[in-house]
């Protein structure tokens, strides 16, 4: 690893997501900071944002919150069991796979849904929903 007196005390929250494999490029955890998928410390991250030593992290992908914790700010990619090192995940677990399985889908090609089912699909979402990020 490198010497802890070279090392950033913060770095770009982009750069980080990416060095520690959070997201597979810097381009798409710039797209997800611009789609406003994360947040630092609660509020709503732009790609330069800086992230430093404790700093929580929350970011929305495929579909479930990841919430880490910032342990030590890489700014360069570094090999996966670093990389775990490199932070705290303090995420839920995923819901089980029935769940998953039981949610209703659409089925493909059946058009657009009424202004009736659209209004069901809205109720139902907002009973499912959570809290917020």
């Amino acid at each position: 690893m490198t010497d802890s007196s070279t090392a950033p005390t913060q770095v770009r929250v982009d750069v980080w997501l990416w060095s520690v494999r959070l997201v597979k490029s810097r381009s798409q955890a710039s797209a997800a900071c611009r789609g406003g998928h994360v947040r630092v410390n609660g509020t709503p991250a732009k790609p330069a944002q800086p992230v430093g030593r404790g700093d929580e992290v929350r970011i929305w992908q495929h579909g479930f919150h990841r919430i880490v914790e910032v342990v030590t700010p890489l700014a360069k990619r570094v090999s996966a069991p670093i990389a775990a090192t490199a932070l705290i995940d303090h995420s839920p677990p995923p819901p089980p796979k029935e769940i998953i399985a039981s949610i209703p889908r659409r089925d493909r090609g059946a058009g657009r849904p009424t202004k009736r089912e659209r209004r069901q699909l809205d109720r139902l979402k907002h009973q499912q929903e959570g809290p917020d990020l």
